[in-house]
């Protein structure tokens, strides 16, 4: 009996001390938030620098893009989240509907991102076309790029509920934590990029 206790026990039973998705996501997670952190402040250091051209550049910017590409990461986060509470609750089929959904507000966030770099490359607002933007196209692709890696794990994550008695809680949930990942990086990006003057 003490032997089935223990083989029952896993890192997830402690929350305190093992996080969802596991101690060394999270340590990969604060190394990012991190990394734009340190982005951030030398952006805003820029801009006391040159806050003319900082405004004006932002206003070519369109915050409503922004706005709904926080409600597509948002909705989608949204999902993600209901679908770790239902795979912990074994209702499979129900937990992948709601990858999907996840997977559908990040593939939405793409395409409209992809809308607005087409629109600022075609009036030649490109890396290196002033501070602002070469500010604006790092962190931007940046945290692209890890959407797309997102993208990539939830995708993973809807083929193996397929079988899901091979997929583990943890993993799981790693996928999940680090998709919010992206959409807290979004939070902070949108303000500082397209509202604050």
């Amino acid at each position: 009996m003490t032997e089935v206790q223990t083989n029952t026990e896993t890192p997830s039973s402690h929350h305190l001390f093992y996080p969802p998705g596991g101690l060394l996501l999270w340590a990969l997670v604060l190394m990012e938030l991190l990394t734009f952190s340190v982005a951030l402040i030398a952006f805003f250091v820029s801009s006391h620098g040159e806050p003319d051209a900082f405004h004006a550049s932002r206003m070519q910017l369109v915050p409503l893009y922004g706005l709904i590409n926080t409600v597509f990461l948002l909705t989608s986060g949204y999902f993600m989240a209901l679908s770790v509470q239902h795979f912990k609750q074994e209702n499979y089929p129900i937990a992948r509907r709601y990858v999907s959904f996840a997977m559908l507000g990040g593939l939405l966030f793409l395409v409209l991102k992809g809308v607005e770099y087409q629109q600022k490359i075609s009036q030649g607002l490109t890396l290196g076309y002033d501070t602002f933007f070469t500010y604006y196209w790092l962190l931007t692709v940046f945290h692209l790029m890890h959407v797309l890696v997102g993208m990539i794990i939830l995708l993973c994550l809807f083929f193996k509920l397929k079988s899901p008695a091979k997929l583990k809680l943890e993993d799981y949930e790693a996928g999940a934590t680090f998709w919010h990942m992206c959409d807290l990086i979004w939070l902070i990006l949108f303000p500082a990029l397209y509202l604050i003057v």
